[in-house]
C-alpha cells in the first residue's frame, strides 16, 4: 500500500505541473471504493488552483470545490501532456489544460470524491478523524507522549492508527521502532518520556528520509512521472526477516500484528 512518503512523492511529482489547469474533461472507468460524487460534466471549466496532502489523501484544490484522491492498496497517478488509450485498470482521467492526470488501481480500492469544501461532510467523513501530520510543527513530543499514555494497545498497533500521527504505515512504523530501539509488541501506555522522544523523532527522521529517497518501491510504486523510490533498499529491518541486522548482525524477526508483518531486531529492540 502507498504510504504517507509515496503519497507526498506522488504529490511533488506533478503538482506544479498540473497549478493553473484548466478541466477540460473527465473519464470515469470501473467504479472505485466509492463514488466520485458529481456530474463530471460539472467539473468542466474549473481550474485546478494547488495539490495537498493531508495524510494518506492527496487533495486537489479547484476554484470551486475539491477532489479527495486516495490511492487505496495499489493504486498510482501518472501525469502527462497525453495519455495512451485507458486500459483495464485505468479509473480516472482528469484532462485539464496543462496535461491529464490518470488513477490507475488494479485492485479498485483507492477512490476519487468531489467535496464542495474541506470542511464539507464529503471530505469530514474521510478526513475528520485523522492524527496530526508527522512532519509539520504540530506534531509535538509532549501530545504524542501524552496520546501513548492514553493507549494500552501495542504501541506498532497505535502507530498505524492514525488516530494519534497520521500516515506512519507499515514500513516505517517498524523502521521508527527499531530506531528508537522499542519493541512493536510494547503497549504504548508503558513508554516513558525520554523513550516517547525518542520515537518521535525517528518518526520525523525515517518519514523525511524516505520522502527524500522517492518512497519506498516494493512491487510496482512509481510517482507521477514513472520514478520508482529507493528507501527500501536501505531498510533497517521491514522486509528482512532472517537477514542479520545492521547494527548488531543478530537475525532479524517478523511477527504478525493486526495481519500485518512486523518486523524487529530481538537484541536492539528488547522491550
Amino acid at each position: 500500500m502507498p504510504e504517507l512518503p509515496e503519497v507526498e512523492v506522488t504529490r511533488q511529482s506533478f503538482a506544479k505541473r498540473i497549478r493553473g489547469g484548466r478541466i477540460e474533461s473527465v473519464r470515469l472507468g470501473k467504479p472505485l471504493r466509492w463514488p466520485l460524487g458529481i456530474d463530471p460534466a460539472m467539473l468542466v471549466g474549473r481550474t485546478v488552483l494547488d495539490v495537498r496532502r493531508r495524510g494518506k489523501y492527496l487533495l486537489l484544490d479547484l476554484n470551486h470545490g475539491m477532489l479527495l484522491m486516495h490511492l487505496g492498496m495499489s493504486g498510482s497517478v501518472s501525469f502527462a501532456p497525453e495519455q495512451p488509450a485507458a486500459a483495464a485498470h485505468d479509473h480516472f482521467d482528469l484532462a485539464t489544460s496543462r496535461g491529464v492526470l490518470r488513477l490507475n488501481d488494479p485492485r479498485r480500492f483507492g477512490a476519487v470524491v468531489y467535496a464542495p469544501a474541506q470542511d464539507a461532510p464529503e471530505a469530514v467523513k474521510l478526513l475528520g478523524r485523522l492524527g496530526v501530520e508527522p512532519l509539520s510543527d504540530a506534531f509535538e513530543p509532549e501530545a504524542f507522549h501524552q496520546g501513548l499514555k492514553r493507549r494500552n494497545a501495542p504501541v506498532k498497533q497505535v502507530l498505524l492508527a492514525g488516530e494519534l500521527v497520521v500516515g506512519v504505515g507499515n514500513i516505517y512504523a517498524s523502521e521508527a521502532l527499531f530506531m528508537a530501539g522499542i519493541r512493536p509488541t510494547l503497549r504504548a501506555s508503558r513508554i516513558s518520556r525520554p523513550r516517547a522522544d525518542r520515537l518521535h523523532q525517528a518518526v520525523r527522521d525515517v518519514l523525511a528520509r524516505a520522502v527524500a529517497k522517492g518512497g519506498s518501491t516494493l512491487r510496482d510504486f512509481s510517482n507521477a512521472q514513472g520514478q520508482a523510490g529507493y528507501f527500501q533498499l536501505e531498510a533497517m529491518v521491514y522486509d528482512r526477516a532472517g537477514q542479520p541486522c545492521r547494527v548488531c548482525a543478530a537475525p532479524i524477526k517478523t511477527l504478525r500484528q493486526g495481519q500485518r508483518a512486523t518486523y524487529y531486531c530481538p537484541h536492539c529492540q528488547k522491550s
